[in-house]
Formats: C-alpha cells, sequence, structure tokens
C-alpha cells in the first residue's frame, strides 16, 4: 500500500522517510517543538450529513486507511442534554443550552475507540504483525480491543496507577500488558525503542517533545465533528469543549469542523476550549503569552490530579493549531470543581471519568446568552474506576 504523504503541520514539510515511526517532524523537534505530521484534509465535497452514518467508516474517503474497515460498531455515540443550572436562573443569569457527547458509548468505553478502529486498519494496511501503545488505560483498551478484531499482538506499555477496571479490560481483551515503574518519559522510551528495534507499529506518542498521537489514527476522531453537524443539522454549535492532553482528539475535531465548513456543510467552525485540570494545564498557561511563539514553548509542573488522563508539561503544538484557527481559548479547573461535576453528572444519570468531568465544569462556565448552544465532549464511562 502506498500511504498518504504527511507534512507538518507547523512547517509544511513531508515527514521524515523510514517507515510507521510516527514520531513527527524532526525539524521542529529540534526547535524544541513536538509537532504531528498530518495526511491532507478531506475534501467533503457532495457528501449528503443527512445520510451520514455516523463513525469513522461512515466516510470512509475523509480516512487515510485503505482496505477493509476494522470496527466494533464505534461512533454514533449519544448526545445528551444536560439540565440548567438552578443557581444561575435564580439568579437572573441568561442560561443557553448545554450538551454532552458521551464517548462512553463507544465499545470500549471511550473516545479512544475510534482512533483505534482506524489506526488498527492502517497497521494491517501496513503489514504489521504487533502493535503498541503507551497509555494510562483507555488507550490501551481500546488498541487490545481493536488489535484482538484485527487478529495482531498488542502490547501496552502502561504504569502501576491504572485503576483496576482498565487493567482487567486490557487483559481481558488478550494484550501484553507491560507495567513500567519509571517515569512516563521512561515508558515511552521503552516503547520507542520497541519500534525502532523490533518493528513494532506505534498506535499512541512515544517521542519527546510528544508531537501527538498515530497521525492515521487521528484521523478517526474528524467523525466526532461530522455527528455533531448531522446531529444539529440548522442549528450553530457556538463552542465545543474538549478535555486535553496531547490535543488528539481536539485537533481531530477541529479538522473534522474545517472539513465541514470547507465544503459548505456548515456554515462556519464552531469555537474549540481545551479544558484541563489545574494541575497540569499547559494549554492554559500558554494561551496567557501574547506571543504564539512563546505560547508553543511554554513548559508547566504536570502535577497529579485525579483526571489522570489529562496533564502534560508542553501543549502540543497539534492541540494549540487547532485553538488558534477555532478563535479559541484554553480553561482550567481545580480538583474540587471536577469531583463537584463528577457527582452532579450522577444525579443525571450520567457515571463519567473525571476527565470527563473537566470538560463539563468547563462548560458550564461558558452557557451564557440564552441562545448559545454549547456541547462538551464526555471522553468516557466512569464505570472502569468504580469498585477499584
Amino acid at each position: 500500500m502506498t500511504s498518504p504523504v504527511l507534512h507538518c503541520l507547523r512547517c509544511g514539510r513531508a515527514a521524515a522517510a523510514g517507515g510507521a515511526r510516527f514520531d513527527g517532524c524532526r525539524a521542529c523537534a529540534a526547535e524544541g517543538i513536538g509537532v504531528n505530521t498530518m495526511p491532507s484534509l478531506a475534501d467533503l465535497r457532495g457528501v449528503d450529513l443527512a445520510a451520514y452514518r455516523g463513525g469513522p467508516w461512515g466516510l470512509p474517503a475523509a480516512l487515510p486507511a485503505s482496505g477493509p474497515p476494522i470496527t466494533l460498531g464505534e461512533g454514533n455515540t449519544p448526545v445528551v442534554r444536560l439540565r440548567r443550572d438552578p443557581e444561575r436562573a435564580q439568579e437572573g443569569h441568561p442560561v443557553g443550552e448545554l450538551w454532552l457527547k458521551y464517548e462512553g458509548g463507544n465499545p470500549t468505553g471511550s473516545h479512544k475507540d475510534r482512533a483505534m478502529a482506524v489506526g488498527l486498519a492502517a497497521a494491517v494496511a501496513a503489514g504489521a504483525d504487533t502493535v503498541v501503545a503507551a497509555s494510562s488505560g483507555n488507550a490501551g483498551a481500546a488498541a487490545a480491543a481493536y488489535a484482538a478484531r484485527a487478529g495482531l499482538r498488542c502490547v501496552v506499555f502502561t504504569n502501576e496507577a491504572v485503576p483496576a477496571g482498565l487493567r482487567a479490560q486490557i487483559d481481558a481483551l488478550g494484550a501484553e500488558r507491560v507495567v513500567h515503574r519509571g517515569t512516563a518519559a521512561e515508558r515511552n522510551a521503552a516503547m520507542a525503542r520497541a519500534v525502532e528495534e523490533r518493528g513494532w507499529y506505534p498506535l499512541t506518542s512515544y517521542s519527546s517533545p510528544s508531537p501527538g498521537g498515530n497521525p492515521y489514527a487521528n484521523e478517526g476522531y474528524k467523525s466526532v465533528a461530522y455527528e455533531l453537524a448531522r446531529d444539529f443539522s440548522g442549528r450553530r454549535i457556538d463552542t465545543v469543549v474538549v478535555p486535553t492532553s496531547r490535543g488528539d482528539l481536539l485537533a481531530g475535531i477541529g479538522r473534522g469542523f474545517r472539513e465541514l465548513a470547507t465544503a459548505g456543510l456548515i456554515a462556519r467552525e464552531p469555537r474549540l476550549v481545551a479544558a484541563e485540570p489545574a494541575a497540569s494545564a499547559p494549554y492554559t498557561a500558554a494561551l496567557r503569552h501574547p506571543d504564539r511563539a512563546d505560547q508553543e514553548r511554554t513548559r508547566v509542573v504536570d502535577g497529579p490530579t485525579v483526571a489522570f488522563s489529562l496533564g502534560e508539561e508542553r501543549p502540543c503544538w497539534q492541540g494549540l493549531d487547532a485553538l488558534w484557527r477555532s478563535s479559541g481559548t484554553a480553561m482550567a479547573v481545580g480538583e474540587d470543581a471536577i469531583m463537584a461535576e463528577y457527582r452532579r453528572l450522577a444525579t443525571e444519570g450520567l457515571i463519567v471519568e473525571p476527565s470527563s468531568a473537566v470538560g463539563v465544569a468547563v462548560a458550564r462556565e461558558l452557557v451564557g446568552d440564552p441562545e448559545t448552544l454549547v456541547v462538551a465532549i464526555g471522553t468516557a464511562t466512569g464505570m472502569k474506576g468504580l469498585g477499584g
């Protein structure tokens, strides 16, 4: 198979040859900036959104992977309207609509299924026999599931802090779980050696500074934007709030909306907002700088947080790019606010992971004018962390 040419999002250079390494733009990395290399945007002219059946494979021409789809029925996740804030209403504040795009409805319970479905199809097309991921939980579970579906060996580099439910899920799906007791950087270095020395196909980021995950897999996230455009047809989505770490989901959603706007399928792209825990909020810190050169070189202390799947020392450039293009911003919330939102969502029948609660907590701050429509992305179910 001839794969699409990948180009750096920042400098435009073609990705270096060398097979399936996916370690980002080496020229930008030499400047200390991790930037993903991505395929060209898809041309969606002529697409009938009303007929779009959802998920990454609902528009296969928009994906870089060729060959038969690897699927477990991912996508078409529910969009749930959340209750109005009674305190704001009593105080006379205008309140718009707040919706949750609940990615916990995917086969393994998280948004990662969208990426891994496409990533495994690309791995099969590349002739891989082993795929590898470094993960704090959800990506490892999704990689294990889709590798099993594709009939490939899967190795997951992880750590001791992964909740018991996620460990059990990865193990039950047949992946080889390698517990690394060092730092995240040391874990990623171990994965890098496996990619370089053993030729394993990488599904997640492993290089430093991190550019983000597998560029083919990340194209699966565009389907979140397609589904939102279809489901809110005829209505303007003002803002989409995305819990953000390395920016794979944020950037993928942004690319999807850009494709839709370019094709005339939506009037304009929604503003994107990166939601972060205050203990580890590089995007929020970066956007305090007026100059983009300073923004892309920002570093923060990556502290512990209940939203353990979020947090980085640096903002990935792909995430900053998505915020810049949509005139977006980043907002951080503290641990108390995260857990308060987690409990509040449970009163509406929704058990989400704390990282999802980060997004909803931020989104509540953005619902103002009665005509405002804000969507928060609920990245995963909270069921995996119960009883552990």
